[in-house]
């Protein structure tokens, strides 16, 4: 399955982001894409949001939820992308939604972990997920999602290929500061390598977010990268044979154990 990651710059405004996102949808599929990433915040990015934050989020989840299906179905490819679904209360989750092909949608995912690090507490505008996941079965690829700062959380990303991921989508807005893109780059090809799964993702590319969206293969290979730039596009074939391939040398599912050695779990079991 053809796979891209689009990464842009969102605005404050949802409409604007979403013709972005169609016209990064349409690209991608024009290179045979059959699913395409968008980052974090896609919606809209809360520094951007001019008035209430919980009137905007109010008012721009019901439309981004309405219309990334159109996009999807109108290009013909799987969308991810991100924005702040409400719940009731000043603060709304962080949420993932997947749609498939014909706009259905398919999973949603809610940040579990919170970005309450480097001066920074989205804690204070932001409820934390409870962690639940769709294995998602798209182009013979099972899929599953997880958000930015999760990535510094290694079980995450275990517990979601223990499960059967074969493609973990990761949508960001992974913010500038020393060593952070280093930190970025490092954390991904991790995720790859302990879990000889591939790795998807997306970033927002901004002023204060680094991009550098990336797709990496089971031994922490970028296939296809971004830098900073503000709108890009990136297109690999993410292949359940080249895991294959890697797990028959390096069988990490398969030789990893719990409780003293007695417990052996392989998600292909």
């Amino acid at each position: 399955m053809k796979v891209s990651a689009g990464q842009f710059d969102p605005t404050g405004n949802v409409g604007d982001n979403l013709k972005v996102m169609r016209s990064l949808a349409e690209e991608a599929r024009a290179g045979g894409a059959e699913l395409i990433i968008f980052p974090e915040e896609s919606m809209f990015t809360v520094g951007k949001v001019e008035g209430d934050f919980a009137d905007a989020v109010e008012a721009g989840w019901s439309t981004f939820v309405q219309q990334v299906p159109f996009i999807a179905a109108g290009a013909g490819l799987a969308v991810i992308a991100g924005g702040y679904e409400p719940r009731g209360e000043p603060r709304p989750y962080n949420t993932l939604v997947m749609v498939d092909a014909t706009g259905r949608v398919r999973a949603t995912y809610r940040k579990l972990h919170l970005y309450d690090a480097f001066s920074y507490h989205e804690s204070a505008h932001i409820k934390p997920g409870d962690g639940k996941r769709a294995l998602v079965e798209l182009g013979g690829l099972k899929v599953r999602m997880m958000t930015c700062y999760d990535l510094r959380f290694p079980e995450v990303a275990r517990m979601l290929a223990v499960q059967g991921a074969d493609l973990i989508c990761v949508a960001a807005a992974w913010f500038k500061g020393d060593h952070k893109v280093e930190h970025w780059q490092t954390l991904l090809k991790a995720r790859a390598i302990e879990n000889t799964c591939w790795i998807a993702t997306a970033g927002t590319a901004s002023d204060h977010t680094v991009g550098h969206s990336a797709i990496l293969d089971p031994m922490g290979v970028a296939h296809g990268y971004l830098t900073d730039e503000p709108r890009g596009i990136v297109t690999v074939d993410v292949t359940r044979r080249r895991i294959d391939e890697v797990r028959e040398f390096l069988p990490v599912p398969r030789n990893r154990r719990l409780g003293g050695g007695t417990d052996v779990i392989d998600p292909q079991d």
